[in-house]
């Protein structure tokens, strides 16, 4: 049997030793397995950007682009590598901080009290009782955010979630009035939709990304958040699932705030504690869904006359504090 001759080293064929350089992935469609139909499908469906493949699921973007299960998760952990979503050094969170927007509230005390105001990529809890100032801060917030950022604003539309037919044109009005504004121009910039129940609300949200990204939206509000929640599911059986389903929403505006740098403002209904025997024994609804996933927490409480007490409650990097504040009909001032 003949020996099998053996190729040495040198007559081996060169091998280049040039790495061929990875493509730049900036769009949807440079991700690998991502087709202009695919990316077309994805877009319709409000996941035009990187961002937004990147914290998506797998089984979202599979039922979306019509892909198995194992194909779009390949796509999201591509999308995650070009945008770097993994660990990074406190040097680097300190520079994306300065991204953040800070939306005035119309009090510099109240402003103070949260640091410099409404905080983008954040939501933002106001809980309390009726009267409180809960939807006037909300029709203000809605004003202010239309303003340029040296006057306090963000510079951007706003997109408002009304649940308990609170939302009143004519207070915006009156408000963007005192506020030096063209009033129709300003209701121009607020994208009202009403939630007639829990489903529709969480519908709105899904909604909510084509509006967000075509007119420049910078501030969510939805008035109240749990108020359909609490009306539909009644009982200690549905607990769970209303819970779970408030978590969903509770994630999906979040999850709207970071792909695009805006803030969210939601309100919350309060109710009262029989075990309490000392102190406030207003509480707010929704548990502790809403407690953690809330980034602020704020109580508002009524003083004499128009005067408001806002008490930090939440915050991650706030000492807690209280803040005094007027609400007047120009709109949210500082106490005289």
């Amino acid at each position: 049997m003949a020996k099998k001759e053996i190729t040495t080293v040198e007559e081996m064929p060169e091998v280049s030793t040039k790495t061929v350089s990875k493509k730049e992935i900036t769009r949807v469609e440079d991700l690998p397995g991502v087709g202009p139909k695919t990316a077309e499908k994805l877009a319709e469906a409000g996941y035009g950007e990187l961002m937004s493949i990147a914290t998506a699921s797998a089984a979202e973007i599979a039922v979306i682009a019509d892909l198995g299960e194992g194909t779009a998760a390949k796509i999201i952990i591509e999308a995650r590598s070009a945008l770097n979503l993994g660990f990074e050094t406190g040097l680097s969170a300190l520079e994306k901080r300065k991204n953040i927007g800070k939306l005035s509230t119309g009090s510099k005390e109240f402003d103070n009290l949260l640091g410099g105001g409404i905080e983008t990529q954040a939501i933002t809890e106001c809980y309390g009782a009726f009267g409180s100032g809960k939807t006037q801060l909300s029709h203000q917030l809605s004003i202010n955010a239309q303003l340029p950022k040296e006057q306090g604003g963000l510079e951007g539309g706003v997109l408002f979630i009304d649940t308990e037919n609170t939302f009143r044109p004519e207070r915006i009005m009156q408000m963007a009035q005192s506020a030096g504004m063209d009033p129709e121009k300003a209701l121009a910039n607020i994208h009202v939709g009403r939630a007639y129940n829990s489903d529709h609300q969480l519908l709105l949200v899904e909604k909510a990304k084509d509006l967000v990204k075509d007119n420049n939206v910078k501030l969510i509000i939805v008035d109240s958040i749990t108020s359909h929640f609490r009306s539909d599911y009644i009982g200690r059986g549905t607990l769970a699932n209303r819970q779970q389903k408030l978590n969903q929403h509770m994630h999906a505006l979040q999850k709207l705030a970071d792909t695009y740098n805006l803030a969210v403002y939601i309100t919350n209904q309060v109710m009262s504690r029989p075990d309490m025997l000392f102190g406030d024994p207003t509480a707010p609804i929704g548990g502790n869904i809403v407690g953690h996933q809330s980034t602020f927490r704020l109580y508002l409480r009524k003083s004499k006359g128009d005067l408001r007490i806002a008490k930090l409650v939440d915050s991650p990097n706030l000492p807690d504090g209280e803040a005094i504040f007027r609400v007047t009909t120009e709109g949210i001032k500082d106490k005289e």
